[in-house]
């Protein structure tokens, strides 16, 4: 009795991409819904169906989707915007303040509908993506009828589309719970990386990727300074300090995992996490080379993504995989590490695990999404074919294959592509807004070089300070007083230190420029020497006051990059209209008070002969927390003797500047 289906693929190379590398030369494929329901020789089974459509493939490829296993789609309309520049250039000086500037939900989609048609157009059917405003990500991506992990960006300071990391935390479960049962759309969290979240961005995500069984989307170890970072400030790598927080108990993707040693492998393996090799976007941002066919060794599911189009410049995945390939024989110095066959399973099937839709996609296998796409291989960089190895035909769609050669692309059993010709996209409508949008984007650059905040970022190492501080000081008459109750009350000390610091502040000529400070800090040791001497420049933006019942919280952006120049050099570079010079002596006890932890600086103003200060301070990128920590200080100066009716607000230069 014939069966039925609604649609048959015969006389095509069938590549299923499954467990055993199954392929029939002749092959035969029924899809019925948005499913696969039979697979295997045509000479068997062709006489068996009947459907509504039958399709001649002619001797084509027919494979499983790729899969693009990390990227930034909306990112599609910053394509060529600072290349050829350090990742911290390039980032914070280019990528950075476009974003604040222009993302916003219109933005989002426009670039990524440009980002499905280049995807479809190069045979992916599916992909995990990390941005802003991902619901609007998630929109555009039914719409074009693909497959996606979306991932709403979560950052420690304020992003395009949410003030705290509250707001975004929050906007992630309101998405959650909007695509949770999408045939196409799987909801994620994404907490950038490490280095741009605090534990409680950590904890609250894996908690909430957990309770909704949802993939959490992260950057890990993508540059060797990110781990330095992480031994010097945690004392381990970036793998152990990610665990500790319980995150990889989530469904992880990690992208980029360029820096990672044996022992972090065998964590990843252990938790299955998958892995999101970016081969390009690592070279070009000179990254690194990451240790891909170890990491098959130990057993974790690798796939391949693009990253964004700022960093590679495309989203064409036979460019990608070509590159893995050779990237892993170039770098082992052995040529039959990562051959094509596996480098055309982290693509599909591998690819599909890594981002955890391996029970969904990524392999043609009956009761398996029909994710398909077809692949002309008589072409002239095709030709001539062998078939004496049955990997050779791995080898022809690695080493030979383009993304042109892909003709037809179905996702969920529905034609997104027919003969090179997208279907769910008018991408005519959509090339002359990009074009306008950038040529916007040039006339704000070309403004905002001219600003400090660019050039500080221009010379690198700037990072980006947290974005609350709670600052209250108080003028002391009995220094002596305060540092005796300092030791002997309640408070737990954590560290102590003493330095003597020459501050030279840059004033400029607009005031929204804020101040830029040159510091030279010597440490003093305990027998009042110079032991250490640290040179950096601390970009202030202006301060925006919020007032508290005897108390202020002073919310601005502080940027610090370190001063390997002389105070000539920034001066020149700079170019302030004036310059504000201040020496002081410095005690600093870093304490704990009710579980919070402060800064107490004792301060004598030399230059200007100022006298001593009190100051207590703290800092948060959490602006619940700020007001917390406001209330708390309160009571931290009266425990010092300090009454609130003598505190002052002000930053020292501005003091100085008072008085002048």
């Amino acid at each position: 009795m014939t069966q039925k289906a609604d649609l048959l693929f015969i006389n095509a190379y069938v590549l299923c991409m499954d467990d055993d590398f199954t392929q029939y030369e002749k092959g035969f494929v029924a899809v019925t819904g948005d499913q696969i329901t039979e697979v295997g020789p045509a000479d068997q089974l062709q006489g068996e169906y009947s459907a509504g459509e039958v399709i001649d493939c002619e001797g084509k490829v027919l494979m499983p989707g790729l899969v693009n296993a990390h990227t930034h789609v909306p990112m599609n309309l910053l394509r060529g915007l600072g290349d050829d520049l350090r990742l911290d250039v390039w980032l914070l000086g280019y990528i950075m303040p476009v974003e604040r500037e222009y993302v916003n939900p219109d933005f989002v989609r426009l670039g990524t509908s440009l980002a499905c048609a280049e995807l479809i157009l190069s045979g992916v059917t599916s992909f995990a993506d990390m941005y802003y405003f991902e619901d609007q990500v998630a929109e555009v991506a039914a719409e074009a009828g693909m497959r996606a992990i979306c991932g709403q960006t979560i950052l420690k300071f304020p992003a395009p589309d949410a003030d705290s990391y509250e707001d975004s935390l929050a906007a992630s479960e309101e998405m959650i719970l909007k695509w949770k049962d999408h045939p196409l759309i799987t909801p994620a969290l994404a907490p950038h990386a490490a280095y741009t979240s605090t534990v409680d961005i950590l904890e609250s995500a894996t908690k909430l990727a957990l309770k909704y069984d949802v993939p959490l989307h992260i950057h890990i170890a993508e540059t060797s300074q990110e781990v330095e970072d992480s031994l010097e400030l945690y004392d381990m790598p970036v793998v152990p300090y990610l665990e500790q927080f319980g995150v990889f108990e989530s469904k992880v993707i990690a992208a980029h995992c360029v820096h990672i040693d044996e022992r972090e492998m065998h964590t990843l393996a252990r938790h299955g996490v998958g892995v999101a090799h970016n081969p390009t976007s690592n070279l070009k941002l000179s990254s690194g080379i990451a240790p891909v066919s170890s990491m098959l060794d130990h057993g974790i599911n690798v796939g391949i993504g693009t990253d964004g189009v700022s960093s590679n410049n495309d989203l064409d995945m036979f460019e990608e995989l070509r590159l893995a390939a050779l990237l892993a024989k170039g770098s082992s110095g052995d040529p039959t590490v990562v051959p094509a066959r596996s480098a055309i399973a982290m693509a599909t099937s591998m690819g599909a695990r890594a981002i955890h839709l391996g029970d969904q996609t990524g392999s043609i296998e009956i009761g398996k999404k029909a994710d398909l796409i077809l692949v002309d291989i008589n072409t002239l960089h095709n030709s001539p074919h062998f078939r004496n190895d049955p990997n050779s035909v791995y080898a022809q769609l690695v080493y030979a294959a383009k993304s042109t050669d892909v003709t037809d692309v179905m996702v969920n059993g529905k034609w997104l592509m027919r003969s090179r010709e997208l279907l769910t996209i008018a991408l005519e409508e959509l090339l002359p807004r990009a074009q306008s949008l950038a040529e916007e984007i040039d006339r704000f650059l070309i403004e905002r070089f001219q600003s400090v905040y660019s050039k500080l970022i221009a010379i690198g190492g700037a990072e980006e300070q947290e974005s609350y501080e709670v600052q209250v000081k108080a003028k002391l008459e009995d220094p002596q007083s305060v540092i005796s109750k300092i030791e002997d009350c309640e408070l737990e000390i954590l560290y102590y230190r003493h330095y003597h610091e020459f501050d030279t502040y840059f004033k400029f000529e607009r005031p929204e420029e804020g101040w830029l400070r040159y510091r030279e800090d010597e440490f003093i040791d305990r027998q009042g020497k110079v032991e250490n001497i640290r040179y950096r420049l601390t970009l202030i933006g202006p301060q925006r006051e919020r007032h508290f019942p005897q108390d202020v919280l002073l919310s601005r952006s502080r940027f610090i990059a370190p001063a390997p120049h002389s105070l000539r050099f920034y001066r020149e570079y700079f170019k302030p209209v004036a310059e504000t010079f201040i020496e002081k002596d410095r005690r600093r006890w870093k304490v704990n008070f009710h579980g919070i932890e402060f800064f107490i600086n004792v301060d004598r103003l030399d230059e200007p002969e100022l006298g001593t200060f009190l100051e207590v301070k703290s800092r948060t990128w959490s602006l619940e927390d700020a007001e917390k920590k406001a209330r708390v200080a309160k009571e931290l100066l009266q425990l010092l003797g300090s009454l609130p009716e003598e505190t002052e607000t002000l930053d020292y230069v501005q003091i100085v500047e008072s008085q002048s």
